[in-house]
């Protein structure tokens, strides 16, 4: 049996998972990433999730083939350096090249959007299709792409940035500093202050309530007063599908996959938030009239993806598009990359090792 070590790294926590070659998660750590205390600080933390990972599967890490990093932002896998991660606050720093000198490992180097879009690909409610967009919804609007099994990253590492691309001209300003982004109005954020707006609008609503009563605004709150039969809470709900549907339509529209996955916290709604967006998506996609279209789910793995994702990105019998190795000697390391596109082993996506 082979194991594998993948590490998903998030805004406020890192999570790190010993997977067999399976796919199976076989145990698990979390700790608080502690990213505003700077690079070295999140570092000794995504270090003691991985070990407490290892410690708890009873797996050496001598038996580990090789560790999956998911990492916001842009990746340089080739060089084993995050670009550039807003979410974190770093910029060009070489995460893959000290997972490796730590561990003595083969470490792959990948956006986390990506490795939870993979893990679902894998092992999850996309397993079996041969391309699929996953969306999650949570603080921003995370997308992993997959073209013929692989991820697609584009020619510069930020390819699939889904949840930036506008959907209302001149509309509400977005981090990334573009206005009326996807990312906006369907992610969660998005979805707080539409209902917060209903409420300084309207300051005699069930929302304010309901709000008051679970002691702030959450992404539920809407959800919560529809439920209940409360007018401005259903009006919330359907400008808030109305918006997610556009974002998705476009993407079946531009890729066609035989299926879509959205996760995210927002997701917790089921079928209170996928029926009503089933429908306003008919309503919208382009090949409404076809006898084959996109099948529309919810994410199966939840908050294991990114961990299954990450791990799996070593297993030999997968593929990445644009997958390339880079290996490093010593401390600082020389540097070889080699490109895998067309080879049967192509699955080794911005691996680097560093060699002791």
């Amino acid at each position: 049996m082979k194991y594998y070590l993948g590490i998903d790294i998030g805004g406020t926590n890192v999570k790190a998972g010993v997977v067999d070659e399976n796919a199976k998660l076989l145990a698990h750590s979390s700790v608080k990433t502690e990213s505003a205390g700077g690079y070295q600080s999140s570092l000794e933390n995504i270090f003691k999730a991985a070990d407490t990972a290892l410690e708890l599967s009873g797996i050496d890490i001598d038996k580990i083939k090789s560790i999956g990093v998911g990492c916001p932002g842009t990746m340089d896998a080739a060089a084993g350096v995050v670009v550039y991660s807003n979410n974190l606050h770093w910029d060009n720093v070489p995460l893959g090249k000290d997972i490796a000198a730590k561990y003595d490992k083969k470490v792959y180097l990948e956006n986390d959007a990506n490795a939870a879009a993979y893990g679902e690909y894998i092992a999850g409610a996309a397993k079996g299709a041969k391309n699929a967009v996953v969306l999650t919804l949570g603080t921003g609007v995370g997308a992993g792409i997959i073209v013929d099994g692989k991820i697609y990253s584009g020619s510069n590492f930020a390819g699939g940035e889904i949840g930036h691309t506008v959907i209302e001209i001149d509309g509400w300003e977005c981090t990334c500093g573009r206005k009326g982004c996807f990312e906006a109005y369907a992610s969660a954020t998005g979805l707080i202050r539409m209902t917060a707006e209903m409420i300084k609008e309207r300051p005699k609503t069930r929302l304010k309530e309901l709000a008051e009563l679970g002691g702030k605004i959450s992404a539920r709150t809407a959800f919560n007063a529809a439920k209940l039969g409360d007018d401005d809470g259903t009006e919330v709900v359907k400008k808030y599908i109305k918006y997610l549907a556009c974002g998705i339509a476009n993407t079946i529209n531009i890729f066609q996959p035989d299926v879509l996955c959205i996760g995210g916290g927002v997701c917790n709604e089921g079928d209170n938030l996928l029926n009503p967006l089933k429908k306003e998506i008919a309503k919208q996609i382009y090949t409404k009239n076809s006898e084959k279209n996109t099948e529309i789910v919810m994410c199966a793995l939840a908050n294991e993806a990114g961990m299954i994702g990450s791990a799996m990105l070593g297993r030999t019998e997968t593929g990445t598009l644009g997958s390339a190795i880079l290996e490093t000697t010593g401390a600082i390391g020389s540097t070889i990359g080699n490109t895998l596109l067309g080879k049967n082993k192509s699955n080794e996506k911005g691996a680097t090792k560093n060699e002791k």
